[in-house]
Protein backbone atom coordinates (compact mmCIF):
# COMPACT_ATOMS: atom_id res chain seq x y z
CA UNK A 1 0.00 0.00 0.00
CA UNK A 2 1.38 3.32 -0.78
CA UNK A 3 0.04 7.02 -1.47
CA UNK A 4 0.04 9.49 -4.35
CA UNK A 5 -0.26 13.27 -3.45
CA UNK A 6 -0.53 16.32 -5.42
CA UNK A 7 -2.40 19.07 -6.55
CA UNK A 8 -5.44 18.98 -9.04
CA UNK A 9 -5.22 18.39 -12.34
CA UNK A 10 -1.42 17.07 -11.39
CA UNK A 11 -2.02 13.60 -13.15
CA UNK A 12 -2.73 11.98 -10.17
CA UNK A 13 -5.78 9.60 -11.16
CA UNK A 14 -3.72 8.61 -14.57
CA UNK A 15 -0.96 7.66 -12.92
CA UNK A 16 -2.50 5.32 -10.30
CA UNK A 17 -4.55 3.77 -13.06
CA UNK A 18 -1.65 3.25 -15.10
CA UNK A 19 0.23 1.38 -12.05
CA UNK A 20 -2.98 -0.23 -10.67
CA UNK A 21 -3.11 -1.76 -13.98
CA UNK A 22 0.97 -3.27 -13.56
CA UNK A 23 1.00 -3.87 -9.96
CA UNK A 24 -2.75 -5.28 -9.92
CA UNK A 25 -3.67 -2.94 -7.09
CA UNK A 26 -6.92 -1.39 -6.58
CA UNK A 27 -7.65 2.51 -5.72
CA UNK A 28 -8.74 4.25 -2.84
CA UNK A 29 -9.66 8.00 -4.06
CA UNK A 30 -9.57 10.28 -0.98
CA UNK A 31 -11.62 13.31 -3.51
CA UNK A 32 -13.80 15.67 -1.57
CA UNK A 33 -16.24 15.49 -5.42
CA UNK A 34 -15.09 12.29 -6.83
CA UNK A 35 -16.83 10.82 -3.48
CA UNK A 36 -21.02 11.95 -5.11
CA UNK A 37 -22.60 10.24 -7.92
CA UNK A 38 -23.74 12.64 -10.88
CA UNK A 39 -21.22 14.77 -10.31
CA UNK A 40 -19.08 13.24 -12.86
CA UNK A 41 -17.52 16.03 -15.10
CA UNK A 42 -16.99 19.02 -12.68
CA UNK A 43 -14.73 16.02 -10.58
CA UNK A 44 -12.57 15.12 -13.17
CA UNK A 45 -13.16 11.65 -12.11
CA UNK A 46 -12.08 8.68 -13.66
CA UNK A 47 -14.32 7.28 -16.94
CA UNK A 48 -16.75 4.70 -16.66
CA UNK A 49 -14.12 2.97 -18.64
CA UNK A 50 -11.30 3.68 -16.19
CA UNK A 51 -13.46 2.78 -13.38
CA UNK A 52 -14.21 -0.61 -14.91
CA UNK A 53 -10.69 -1.45 -15.43
CA UNK A 54 -9.65 -0.87 -11.73
CA UNK A 55 -11.61 -0.65 -8.83
CA UNK A 56 -12.37 2.18 -7.17
CA UNK A 57 -13.28 3.20 -3.65
CA UNK A 58 -14.39 6.00 -2.22
CA UNK A 59 -16.02 7.12 -6.08
CA UNK A 60 -19.65 7.34 -6.27
CA UNK A 61 -20.47 6.07 -2.21
CA UNK A 62 -23.52 9.13 -1.87
CA UNK A 63 -25.41 11.48 -3.31
CA UNK A 64 -24.96 15.09 -3.71
CA UNK A 65 -27.48 16.00 -0.63
CA UNK A 66 -25.66 13.07 1.58
CA UNK A 67 -23.48 14.64 4.38
CA UNK A 68 -20.21 13.00 4.55
CA UNK A 69 -16.21 14.05 6.45
CA UNK A 70 -12.90 11.82 6.80
CA UNK A 71 -15.20 9.58 9.13
CA UNK A 72 -16.48 8.51 5.45
CA UNK A 73 -13.50 7.45 4.05
CA UNK A 74 -12.03 5.83 6.74
CA UNK A 75 -15.52 3.63 6.76
CA UNK A 76 -14.79 2.78 3.36
CA UNK A 77 -11.17 1.82 4.18
CA UNK A 78 -11.99 -0.26 6.68
CA UNK A 79 -13.94 -2.22 4.70
CA UNK A 80 -11.65 -3.18 1.98
CA UNK A 81 -11.10 -6.62 2.12
CA UNK A 82 -7.19 -6.34 1.36
CA UNK A 83 -4.55 -3.91 1.70
CA UNK A 84 -3.24 -4.00 -1.87
CA UNK A 85 -4.49 -0.48 -2.61
CA UNK A 86 -3.34 2.90 -4.09
CA UNK A 87 -4.19 5.80 -1.95
CA UNK A 88 -5.15 8.94 -4.41
CA UNK A 89 -6.24 12.24 -3.95
CA UNK A 90 -5.77 16.00 -3.88
CA UNK A 91 -7.59 16.47 -0.83
CA UNK A 92 -4.27 15.86 1.46
CA UNK A 93 -6.51 16.75 4.77
CA UNK A 94 -8.03 13.12 4.40
CA UNK A 95 -4.79 11.16 3.99
CA UNK A 96 -3.12 12.96 7.18
CA UNK A 97 -6.12 12.26 9.18
CA UNK A 98 -5.96 8.87 8.59
CA UNK A 99 -2.15 8.64 8.96
CA UNK A 100 -2.35 10.34 12.27
CA UNK A 101 -5.95 9.62 13.38
CA UNK A 102 -8.43 11.28 14.92
CA UNK A 103 -10.32 10.88 18.11
CA UNK A 104 -13.79 9.02 18.24
CA UNK A 105 -16.46 11.87 18.58
CA UNK A 106 -19.69 11.49 20.56
CA UNK A 107 -22.81 11.32 19.73
CA UNK A 108 -24.14 14.63 18.73
CA UNK A 109 -28.25 15.00 18.73
CA UNK A 110 -29.78 17.83 16.97
CA UNK A 111 -31.04 19.23 20.18
CA UNK A 112 -27.19 19.18 21.20
CA UNK A 113 -26.58 21.28 18.09
CA UNK A 114 -29.18 23.78 18.58
CA UNK A 115 -27.88 24.21 22.34
CA UNK A 116 -24.60 24.92 21.40
CA UNK A 117 -25.32 27.52 18.72
CA UNK A 118 -27.18 29.31 21.22
CA UNK A 119 -24.21 30.22 23.18
CA UNK A 120 -21.47 31.92 22.23
CA UNK A 121 -16.79 32.07 22.42
CA UNK A 122 -17.32 34.12 25.97
CA UNK A 123 -19.24 31.07 27.14
CA UNK A 124 -16.99 28.68 25.40
CA UNK A 125 -14.14 30.73 27.25
CA UNK A 126 -15.77 30.40 30.88
CA UNK A 127 -16.07 26.22 30.24
CA UNK A 128 -12.69 25.82 28.41
CA UNK A 129 -10.38 28.43 28.43
CA UNK A 130 -7.60 26.11 27.71
CA UNK A 131 -9.07 24.90 24.53
CA UNK A 132 -10.68 28.11 23.67
CA UNK A 133 -7.09 30.00 23.58
CA UNK A 134 -5.91 28.32 20.79
CA UNK A 135 -9.33 29.18 18.67
CA UNK A 136 -10.30 32.64 16.98
CA UNK A 137 -13.15 34.11 18.76
CA UNK A 138 -14.57 33.87 15.08
CA UNK A 139 -14.14 30.74 14.29
CA UNK A 140 -17.35 29.97 14.33
CA UNK A 141 -17.74 26.49 13.59
CA UNK A 142 -14.42 25.13 15.77
CA UNK A 143 -16.33 27.00 18.66
CA UNK A 144 -19.38 25.01 17.75
CA UNK A 145 -17.75 21.59 17.39
CA UNK A 146 -16.00 22.54 20.93
CA UNK A 147 -19.56 23.69 22.07
CA UNK A 148 -21.31 20.33 20.99
CA UNK A 149 -18.12 17.53 22.68
CA UNK A 150 -18.96 19.97 25.75
CA UNK A 151 -23.20 19.41 25.93
CA UNK A 152 -22.60 16.19 24.69
CA UNK A 153 -20.34 14.81 27.01
CA UNK A 154 -20.37 17.26 30.17
CA UNK A 155 -16.64 17.62 29.70
CA UNK A 156 -14.54 20.10 28.58
CA UNK A 157 -13.45 19.60 25.10
CA UNK A 158 -9.56 19.48 26.12
CA UNK A 159 -10.38 17.05 28.69
CA UNK A 160 -12.27 14.86 26.47
CA UNK A 161 -9.63 14.88 23.74
CA UNK A 162 -7.17 13.49 26.18
CA UNK A 163 -8.85 10.79 27.55
CA UNK A 164 -9.38 9.99 24.07
CA UNK A 165 -6.65 10.20 21.87
CA UNK A 166 -6.44 9.90 18.28
CA UNK A 167 -5.91 6.94 16.88
CA UNK A 168 -3.83 6.40 13.33
CA UNK A 169 -5.91 4.25 10.98
CA UNK A 170 -3.00 3.69 8.15
CA UNK A 171 -0.07 2.56 8.66
CA UNK A 172 3.49 4.57 7.83
CA UNK A 173 3.11 3.98 4.14
CA UNK A 174 5.43 5.47 1.30
CA UNK A 175 4.14 8.73 0.22
CA UNK A 176 4.91 9.70 -3.09
CA UNK A 177 4.19 13.27 -4.51
CA UNK A 178 3.86 15.04 -7.99
CA UNK A 179 6.14 17.61 -8.30
CA UNK A 180 5.05 20.17 -10.87
CA UNK A 181 5.55 23.99 -12.01
CA UNK A 182 2.77 26.19 -11.17
CA UNK A 183 3.05 27.35 -14.81
CA UNK A 184 2.96 23.78 -16.11
CA UNK A 185 -0.15 23.16 -13.62
CA UNK A 186 -1.58 26.39 -14.83
CA UNK A 187 -1.89 25.08 -18.18
CA UNK A 188 -3.25 21.21 -17.34
CA UNK A 189 -6.09 23.09 -15.45
CA UNK A 190 -6.97 25.07 -18.49
CA UNK A 191 -6.72 22.18 -20.93
CA UNK A 192 -9.10 20.25 -18.19
CA UNK A 193 -11.47 23.50 -17.75
CA UNK A 194 -11.77 23.40 -21.44
CA UNK A 195 -12.45 19.32 -21.45
CA UNK A 196 -14.98 20.01 -18.66
CA UNK A 197 -16.81 22.49 -20.71
CA UNK A 198 -16.75 20.33 -24.02
CA UNK A 199 -17.69 17.12 -21.81
CA UNK A 200 -21.21 19.52 -20.49
CA UNK A 201 -20.15 21.07 -17.73
CA UNK A 202 -23.26 22.96 -17.55
CA UNK A 203 -25.95 20.87 -18.38
CA UNK A 204 -24.50 18.61 -15.22
CA UNK A 205 -25.17 21.77 -12.93
CA UNK A 206 -28.00 22.72 -14.79
CA UNK A 207 -29.18 18.78 -13.62
CA UNK A 208 -27.65 18.90 -10.46
CA UNK A 209 -29.70 22.49 -9.35
CA UNK A 210 -32.78 21.30 -11.13
CA UNK A 211 -32.41 18.10 -9.03
CA UNK A 212 -31.38 18.99 -5.54
CA UNK A 213 -32.74 22.93 -5.33
CA UNK A 214 -30.70 23.31 -1.96
CA UNK A 215 -27.28 25.42 -3.41
CA UNK A 216 -26.08 25.43 0.05
CA UNK A 217 -25.34 21.66 -0.34
CA UNK A 218 -21.30 21.23 0.06
CA UNK A 219 -21.06 19.60 -3.07
CA UNK A 220 -22.67 22.77 -4.86
CA UNK A 221 -20.45 24.82 -3.66
CA UNK A 222 -17.28 22.87 -5.17
CA UNK A 223 -15.28 24.87 -7.45
CA UNK A 224 -16.77 24.42 -10.91
CA UNK A 225 -20.18 23.78 -9.53
CA UNK A 226 -20.43 27.20 -7.50
CA UNK A 227 -18.82 29.44 -10.71
CA UNK A 228 -21.05 27.75 -12.80
CA UNK A 229 -24.39 28.65 -10.62
CA UNK A 230 -23.33 32.31 -10.70
CA UNK A 231 -23.23 32.33 -14.35
CA UNK A 232 -27.05 31.18 -14.42
CA UNK A 233 -27.72 34.26 -12.22
CA UNK A 234 -26.03 36.07 -15.10
CA UNK A 235 -22.90 37.60 -12.95
CA UNK A 236 -20.74 36.16 -15.74
CA UNK A 237 -19.83 36.10 -19.28
CA UNK A 238 -19.55 32.38 -20.61
CA UNK A 239 -15.92 33.37 -21.50
CA UNK A 240 -15.38 34.91 -17.70
CA UNK A 241 -16.81 31.65 -16.19
CA UNK A 242 -14.10 29.92 -18.10
CA UNK A 243 -11.36 32.29 -16.38
CA UNK A 244 -13.18 32.07 -13.16
CA UNK A 245 -13.12 28.48 -12.51
CA UNK A 246 -9.32 28.20 -14.05
CA UNK A 247 -8.52 30.89 -11.43
CA UNK A 248 -10.24 29.16 -8.24
CA UNK A 249 -8.66 26.05 -9.89
CA UNK A 250 -5.23 27.16 -9.57
CA UNK A 251 -5.50 29.00 -6.29
CA UNK A 252 -7.14 25.81 -4.63
CA UNK A 253 -3.91 23.71 -6.39
CA UNK A 254 -1.31 26.47 -4.53
CA UNK A 255 -3.06 25.44 -1.33
CA UNK A 256 -2.58 22.09 -1.55
CA UNK A 257 0.76 22.00 -3.02
CA UNK A 258 1.55 24.30 0.45
CA UNK A 259 -0.46 22.48 2.90
CA UNK A 260 1.45 19.06 1.40
CA UNK A 261 5.00 20.57 1.46
CA UNK A 262 4.16 21.65 5.47
CA UNK A 263 2.32 18.32 6.45
CA UNK A 264 4.08 15.36 4.52
CA UNK A 265 7.97 15.35 5.66
CA UNK A 266 8.76 12.13 4.60
CA UNK A 267 7.71 11.86 0.53
CA UNK A 268 9.60 11.72 -2.21
CA UNK A 269 8.58 14.27 -4.84
CA UNK A 270 9.67 13.86 -8.44
CA UNK A 271 8.01 15.13 -12.09
CA UNK A 272 5.13 12.91 -13.12
CA UNK A 273 7.33 11.86 -16.51
CA UNK A 274 9.61 10.03 -13.71
CA UNK A 275 7.39 9.36 -10.69
CA UNK A 276 6.26 6.07 -12.09
CA UNK A 277 9.37 4.30 -12.15
CA UNK A 278 10.58 5.75 -8.89
CA UNK A 279 7.54 3.86 -7.56
CA UNK A 280 7.77 0.89 -9.52
CA UNK A 281 11.65 0.39 -7.95
CA UNK A 282 10.50 1.12 -4.39
CA UNK A 283 7.59 -1.15 -4.38
CA UNK A 284 8.44 -3.88 -5.95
Amino acid sequence: MFAIIGPTASGKSDLAIKLALKLNYEILSLDSLSIYKEIDIASAKPSKEELSKVKHYGVNEIYPNEKFDVMKFIEIYKKIPHKNIIIVGGTGFYLKAMLEGISQMPEITDEIKKKAKQKDYAFFESVDPDFASKISPNDTYRIQKGLEIYFATKTPPSVYFKNNPPKPVLPDIPIFEIAVDRSVLRERIKKRTDKMFNSGLIDEVAYLEKKYRDRRLPALKAIGIKEVLDYFNGKYTLKTLKEKIITNTARLAKRQQTFNKTQFKKKISAPLEELEEIILSEIK
